[in-house]
């Protein structure tokens, strides 16, 4: 198995504090509201949200995806710091075993700056193609986006 990665950093106008709430601590509230036609529901299989915990998401019925389920394999609110691994999906991905993202918030001026990187464990002898990659980077900027906008509109969420 081979191991690609990707990196991409994504800047905001809202603190990082704020942006790491609504997309890790309360997403399970928040990504429903900021995107009902994309996310339809976000439950804990196991646990509470903490390490270990299994969450899983349930799409609309636009997508081409049903549902995708992650385990939180570390989250430290202070430094906001969270990574988590792709571990089932209802599409069966040919050439994917799993994937790994990492996402790091960090201050700028009263914003953020988003630092993701993506580990994408690919299966022997596969390659991905980068207009694959780009797809899902471009899903991620517009979830990161309507989050944004979200926030910025409703200045007392997630404060």
């Amino acid at each position: 198995m081979g191991v690609i990665t990707y990196s991409q950093e994504i800047t905001s106008v809202v603190a990082p504090s704020r942006m790491f709430k609504a997309l890790f601590l309360d997403s399970q509230n928040m990504l429903p509201k900021i995107v009902p036609d994309g996310i339809k529901s976000i439950e804990f299989i196991e646990g509470d949200g903490g390490v270990g915990s299994i969450k899983q998401t349930n799409f609309g019925e636009s997508s081409h995806i049903k549902y995708i389920k992650h385990k939180i394999d570390a989250l430290d609110a202070g430094s906001f710091y969270c990574k988590y691994t792709m571990i089932e999906s209802d599409i069966k991905f040919e050439k994917i075993d799993l994937v790994v993202e990492e996402v790091k918030l960090v201050a700028a001026g009263s914003g953020c700056v988003c630092k993701m990187t993506s580990e994408y464990h690919v299966q022997e002898g596969c390659e991905l193609k980068e207009e694959d990659i780009k797809k899902g980077k471009d899903r991620a900027m517009g979830l990161y986006k309507a989050i944004e906008e979200y926030l910025v509109a409703n200045p007392d969420v997630c404060a």
